[in-house]
């Protein structure tokens, strides 16, 4: 099923939450919808859902103008960050809530709801555990249950909001692997709400990088990690290195001297880099020497802290462990690949 979502706007009392946000999203894609609290991701999760309206704009379920239709015409799975399961059902009876509860008239006699759950306990490895209750399971258990029963309903869409963000880190990494199998098995267009990016990058086919209610970029994990297209994208994907820096005749210059690298554009702006994506170099006429200020262990390698330009600017790079860089010993390096952004030019007033 695809989705597309054409100029959405969603405002709070007159706050917006999401400010004219377009995306298509492609028929057994999984996408990810990620930023910082506040970004609007969980809002346009909700509007996709059907769990809120939006103030413009519409929302499309294939051809079909989905926008002011109720959850139950949309037919969506919605698997919630608390698992959301009844306490006082077992686990068949969970996932067969939904199956249950549709009128007579469209409703699985109940020896098609036993295998049909049977089905899917066996698809979510949880075969056995029919009659346990939700707590006498583990969480990585619960949410597993609960993305059983979404998908007994046989979901146009599935919608997963934080959907690992209670449980530990061990568990976590374990049922992102498990969700990027199931998906690539039952082959559903699948939603899923994080800021996580680490989960982001891991799972998604395609991530949507979002902030103040707006989508900053939408591209595949290497897309978002490799080519940021804006500041924000940069600082909130990885970790990023920055330096206020000028671009005279296509070339960088960080203060009074070039720092061997250029770029397309003119006049101010602010030059990104990764801390591991450098070229350590034994001094140089272009390039960027500092002094070692701090230092730390980062798994495999060191990351130490450069102060740059007499103190005027900081930085930080990855270096092997057994580098001799420590404090007040100089470091010299340039970046491997860069992003630059203009500053925006004052409106004219004449």
């Amino acid at each position: 099923m695809d989705v597309s979502i054409n100029h959405v706007r969603k405002e709070f009392a007159r706050f917006p939450a999401l400010d004219d946000v377009s995306l298509d999203i492609r028929s057994g894609e999984l996408i990810a919808l990620l930023g910082p609290s506040g970004s609007g991701k969980t809002t346009l999760l909700r509007l996709i859902a059907g769990l809120d309206e939006p103030s413009s704009g519409q929302i499309f379920f294939g051809g079909e103008d989905a926008s002011r239709r109720s959850v139950q015409e949309r037919n969506v799975g919605f698997v919630f960050q608390h698992y959301a399961l009844f306490r006082h059902m077992t686990v068949a009876e969970n996932v067969a809530f939904g199956l249950k509860v549709r009128p007579a008239a469209t409703r699985p006699p109940a020896s098609e709801i036993r295998s049909r759950v049977s089905e899917l306990l066996d698809m979510v490895h949880l075969s056995g555990l029919e009659k346990r209750y939700p707590n006498q399971l583990s969480g990585g258990q619960r949410q597993r249950v609960a993305l059983a029963r979404a998908m007994a309903i046989e979901p146009r869409i599935l919608l997963l909001d934080e959907p690992f963000g209670a449980l530990d880190a061990k568990v976590r990494q374990e049922l992102r692997r498990w969700l990027r199998e199931f998906h690539d098995r039952t082959g559903h267009t699948t939603v899923f709400v994080t800021h996580d990016q680490e989960e982001a990058l891991e799972l998604a086919d395609r991530v949507v990088v979002m902030s103040q209610g707006r989508i900053e970029q939408v591209g595949s994990a290497d897309d978002v990690y490799d080519r940021p297209g804006s500041p924000f994208v940069h600082r909130f994907i990885g970790e990023a290195s920055e330096l206020p820096v000028r671009v005279e005749n296509g070339d960088i210059w960080l203060d009074d001297r070039p720092i061997g690298i250029r770029a397309e554009t003119e006049g101010p702006a602010t030059l990104f880099f990764r801390p591991h994506d450098i070229e350590l170099l034994e001094g140089c006429g272009g390039c960027m020497s500092g002094v070692v200020v701090g230092s730390r262990r980062l798994a495999g390698a060191r990351r130490v802290e450069i102060e740059l330009g007499g103190g005027r600017h900081r930085v930080e790079v990855d270096v092997a462990l057994d580098h001799p860089a420590a404090l007040k010993t100089a470091v010299s390096f340039r970046p491997r690949h860069w992003g630059i952004f203009p500053h925006a030019q004052p409106a004219r007033t004449d």
